[in-house]
């Protein structure tokens, strides 16, 4: 059953064209819009059904064909979970990084963007990450760091998945800073650095001791942002990413995105 939901009025149409002559949207462009902007400002949350059919034409005043057309603009953005025959509606999805991940992994494919790139950009966000994180992280995020590295790490480095275990130590840390922005960032560039860093440990299946090192160097991340030490998460973590990045890119200098991706 879908729970009573106040709806927003119709928002009014502001779009104008390159030329500054003003576009009229169309209806279910409108609809989209002010659904959007429900969600975006949570009145309408995660797991939430949008109204009946009914309620929403008549809130609208539009056509039950105009409404759909709205609505599958709101599924093309993965905004809403539409389960066809379902009599509850459309559900409301927040999405989460993976929604623009694969796009912008094409997108530095056809740019051909080069590995080194990549992991130049992972070695300038993760310090500034770490920092915040010390500054402004809570026990919960340290401890939630912690148990990666005594459990999910462990576990990984024993079932050959190391790679995607590291990746979302360096993930998570990220997101636990707080900085949305770097976390969308982060989340795009995830399954690159997951795959070539899976590839080169294939390359070289990791020694117990470069794993002790490697877990050696997480540890002491975590310390120093527990002890709300800001400057010295950063130094420390671009010194990590810096020697890692120098590991990881040898032999690899003129690889590109797309031969990661292939």
């Amino acid at each position: 059953m879908t729970k009573p939901v106040n709806l927003a009025p119709m928002m009014v149409p502001t779009t104008t064209s390159s030329s500054g002559a003003i576009r009229s949207p169309k209806t279910a462009e409108l609809v989209a819009r002010t659904l959007r902007r429900m969600i975006v400002d949570g009145q309408l949350k995660e797991g939430d059904f949008l109204p009946h059919e009914a309620e929403l034409m008549t809130h609208f005043q539009v056509s039950r064909p105009t409404l759909r057309e709205a609505v599958r603009v709101l599924e093309s953005e993965r905004l809403v979970e539409v389960r066809r025959g379902s009599r509850t509606g459309a559900r409301i999805r927040i999405p989460g990084p993976e929604i623009v991940a694969r796009p912008a992994g094409l997108l530095l494919e056809l740019s051909g963007t080069s590995l080194k790139e990549v992991m130049q950009a992972r070695e300038v966000i993760e310090p500034a990450a770490a920092e915040m994180l010390a500054e402004t992280g809570n026990t919960e995020a340290f401890d939630e760091l912690q148990k990666i590295i005594d459990v999910d790490l462990e576990e990984a480095y024993e079932n050959d998945t190391l790679a995607q275990a590291s990746v979302m130590f360096h993930r998570r840390m990220i997101e636990l800073s707080g900085n949305s922005a770097m976390a969308m960032i982060a989340g795009m560039l995830h399954e690159i650095a997951e795959r070539h860093i899976a590839s080169t440990i294939n390359e070289g299946p990791m020694t117990r001791v470069q794993y002790n090192k490697l877990i050696r160097s997480y540890q002491k991340l975590v310390d120093l942002v527990r002890a709300g030490d800001g400057p010295g998460a950063a130094a420390h973590w671009q010194r990590h990413m810096k020697n890692s990045n120098q590991a990881l890119l040898a032999g690899h200098e003129n690889t590109r995105v797309r031969d990661v991706m292939d």
